[in-house]
């Protein structure tokens, strides 16, 4: 059922809106609508506070929250990291055992045959290394081709991307959780992206974490997402709210359903909601 817009002095809806960006608050073109803008300034004006919540790393991200002017909390890289966009600083940082996803690799190829690999370096400027045969998306986000797979495993990182020459992403994250899953968290982010994360991390983790920090709870927060990777911010969220773009798991778990990201569909439930 919809929920009315606030009267003057009522309690807010919401006090956290968490939003997931590609394919949810962005557009196709990294770009986000003045109609979206608008909608999440009022809700700010009324007095919700905006944390946006990506699989993107921090150096993947940057670039779009400045360009949007978002001073606020962002939380990065699948939960891992909390970063503090106004003042360009990483307040938290997980990372990913290397020795434990080496020996996750070593059994899913075992199961799968071989993978194509990259990796999430960890930091501020943390690099993307891609090796051979790895597909990535195109756009402006920087990466750096890796010819020794041993560098892979030289400095702290965040994640591994994998892929797989036959296997679509829904497979492979389903073969890797079959024999890997006791030892790193699997997760499909995108097209052409599953990943491997330190075990128990979600965007739940951080999103928790990035609420604590402004005192805010579960309970307050609204979420929206497009991807299975948003399935643990909407269990932990009061509500979740699914593109019309969203992947069929997570419109199985959500509350909701709105526009697709090129349609504005974020805007359309915050102007339900906090413009009457």
């Amino acid at each position: 059922m919809s929920s009315p817009a606030p009267a003057a002095g009522a309690p807010l809806p919401y006090k956290l809106i968490a939003t997931d960006l590609d394919g949810t608050l962005l557009r196709s073109d990294e770009t986000v609508s003045e109609r979206t803008r608008q909608a999440l300034a009022a809700a700010t004006a009324a007095g919700a506070a905006h944390i946006v919540v990506t699989g993107r790393a921090v150096p993947w991200t940057r670039h779009i929250l400045d360009a949007l002017d978002y001073r606020g909390l962002a939380v990065c890289g699948q939960g891992g990291q909390v970063y503090h966009a106004g003042e360009h600083r990483l307040l938290t940082s997980v990372t990913l055992d290397r020795q434990l996803a080496g020996l996750a690799l070593s059994k899913i190829e075992a199961e799968v045959g071989p993978l194509y690999l990259a990796a999430s370096r960890d930091g501020l400027e943390g690099e993307v290394l891609v090796g051979p045969g790895y597909r990535v998306q195109e756009g402006p986000l920087p990466n750096v081709l890796m010819d020794d797979p041993g560098e892979l495993w030289a400095a702290p990182i965040n994640k591994v991307y994998i892929q797989h020459p036959s296997l679509d992403d829904d497979a492979l994250a389903q073969a890797a959780r079959q024999v890997a899953g006791d030892l790193v968290g699997v997760t499909v982010a995108g097209e052409g992206i599953v990943e491997l994360l330190p075990l128990g991390l979600s965007k739940a983790t951080g999103l928790s974490l990035a609420a604590r920090r402004l005192g805010l709870t579960a309970k307050e927060t609204l979420a929206f997402g497009d991807m299975p990777n948003d399935i643990p911010m909407f269990a932990w969220a009061a509500r979740g709210v699914a593109m019309a773009n969203a992947h069929d798991e997570l419109k199985a778990v959500a509350d909701e359903f709105t526009a697709s990201h090129e349609d504005d569909g974020v805007a359309v439930v915050l102007e339900r909601l906090y413009l009457s």
